[in-house]
């Protein structure tokens, strides 16, 4: 229910952040201006009392996020990946919402295992360990199965998980209806289909089953991918609360010193973070929509393993090529072709002036280069992307929300490895394969194909389609036969019979 109870829930989450002391910290971190930092203090203190205590052992803003729930979890996420945003002190607090957040009893583990599989924890594994990793929706344990011996995961989803979600994203509903209510510069932002997006794309972590699909599609997708592995599905213990996959052995990626004592490049492993994320987003239009250190570790032969399967994005080839263009046209500096990109799909209104656009591209553009990239502050650089997209009338583009906040989070894994990574220079060799293959003559051709194919399977209805037009075309008080006319008949019945030829020997041709 999206109704005024929950302005009691969003004062709560203010009050939290001040009770704990977060709301201060959080406000230094980002560089707040000092006015701003001054009024949150003075508006936010005659209601500390209202706010949660939490866990006070934890730091502020990491024991603010676990006490408000799953949703803020799930933010504070995406934050400890951005310590060029947040800072270093506090990244390194929030690294530990993705997963090591307070686990429940196994014992209640394994009544859910029970009760979605119908036989005992004990009967179907000779081993179960205690959790390995909680985080903001599940936790995970490593166990051995009894009939074979081999060593898997076991997900099993926090009980009463989707209550507590629902309550937040109700919560978040209502601030961004009364947010586009109360400010109509807002809009254009869309903040009720933003949280409709995150709504259904969290939703999706709530049945593991459906996370399980994603783990054997994307294991589909990237099989030929050098140095990069994705663990096998068990689906005869798997079920909407229950998710069991190969155990991935390996260094998280997140522990730096670790990969760097068992001998591992942690430059390399940050630039082939980003070209795997790039490659799986450009080639497949599927990617991990989740891809922050928790969710990834380093086999000994190198390899990176992913897991976690509970977000992933997919993308359209018309937008990946888009994507792919505005990419090139920044590492090239060609902010012109940027900005006709914009035009060209839609994202700019066209009434607005293309060269000034391309100028105001550039003010984003150019800071990246010739720069060392620990000295870029994406925090600046992202507010400056704001000003010139409320400028020129941008929309906030849903269908490209997980893409952009998975490059966000990508570029800060990539660059917790290496502080140094250029990730426009580890991009380029990705992002010109790409365009080679897929924005050239062989596209065209790939293109002419497949229209061809789609025409011939609409050939056999061309004599009826044609009908129709030249009803539909007819005016009235003209009474309209229901006989073919002859040649309009011929003309259809002769192009449909060639479209079909043509589509069948195109078949057999590739």
């Amino acid at each position: 229910m999206r109704g005024p109870h929950n302005i009691w829930r969003l004062v709560r989450t203010g009050a939290t952040f001040e009770r704990t002391g977060a709301m201060g910290v959080a406000l230094e971190a980002m560089e707040a201006p000092k006015p701003l930092r001054a009024v949150a203090r003075i508006m936010g203190m005659p209601f500390a009392w209202l706010g949660y205590r939490g866990d006070q052992t934890l730091p502020p803003v990491t024991r603010a996020i676990t006490a408000l729930g799953p949703a803020y979890i799930k933010f504070g996420q995406i934050l400890s990946t951005r310590p060029d945003v947040v800072g270093v002190e506090l990244s390194d607090q929030l690294r530990m919402l993705q997963d090591n957040l307070p686990p429940f009893p196994t014992r209640i583990a394994k009544d859910i295992i029970e009760l979605e599989l119908g036989c005992k924890a004990d009967d179907i594994f000779s081993e179960f360990s205690e959790p390995v990793a909680a985080a903001s929706i599940a936790q995970v344990h490593r166990a051995r199965i009894a009939a074979t011996g081999k060593e898997v995961a076991v997900k099993v989803l926090r009980p009463g998980i989707e209550r507590a979600f629902q309550r937040d994203i109700d919560a978040f509903h209502f601030a961004a209806g009364m947010i586009q209510a109360l400010s109509p510069a807002s809009r254009r932002l869309r903040p009720t289909d933003v949280v409709g997006h995150f709504e259904a794309v969290v939703a999706g972590e709530l049945d593991l089953r459906l996370e399980a699909a994603s783990a054997s599609e994307f294991a589909a997708t990237t099989k030929d991918d050098e140095g990069f592995r994705v663990p096998q599905i068990d689906w005869s213990l798997t079920s909407r609360r229950v998710m069991t996959l190969d155990w991935a052995e390996g260094i998280p990626l997140g522990d730096v010193a670790a990969l760097k004592a068992a001998g591992h490049d942690t430059t390399r492993l940050g630039e082939r973070v980003i070209q795997l994320f790039l490659s799986h987003a450009l080639r497949d239009g599927y990617f991990h929509g989740d891809m922050h250190q928790g969710n990834l570790k380093v086999a000994p032969d190198g390899a990176i393993l992913a897991y976690d399967f509970g977000i992933m994005g997919a993308i359209d080839v018309y937008t990946r090529r888009v994507y792919a263009e505005i990419l090139m046209g920044f590492i090239q500096r060609d902010y012109r072709r940027v900005a006709e990109v914009h035009f060209e799909a839609g994202y700019v209104p066209r009434d607005r002036d293309i060269d000034e656009f391309a100028r105001a591209l550039r003010a984003v553009g150019e800071p990246i280069f010739g720069m060392d990239a620990s000295r870029i502050s994406m925090a600046r650089l992202l507010s400056y992307l704001f000003e010139v997209t409320e400028r020129f009338g941008m929309q906030t583009r849903t269908e490209l929300i997980l893409l952009q906040r998975t490059m966000v989070v990508v570029e800060g894994v990539a660059r917790s490895l290496d502080p140094h990574l250029n990730i426009w220079h580890s991009a380029r060799p990705v992002v010109e394969t790409y365009i080679r293959r897929n924005l050239g003559p062989q596209s065209m051709v790939r293109d002419l194909v497949q229209t061809a194919r789609v025409l011939a399977r609409f050939g056999p209805k061309l004599p009826e389609l044609v009908e129709s037009a030249l009803i539909r075309q007819s005016e009235p008080p003209v009474r309209i036969t229901l006989r073919r006319p002859k040649s309009e008949f011929a003309w259809a019945t002769l192009l449909g019979a060639a479209l079909t030829g043509l589509g069948i020997l195109i078949g057999r041709l590739i």
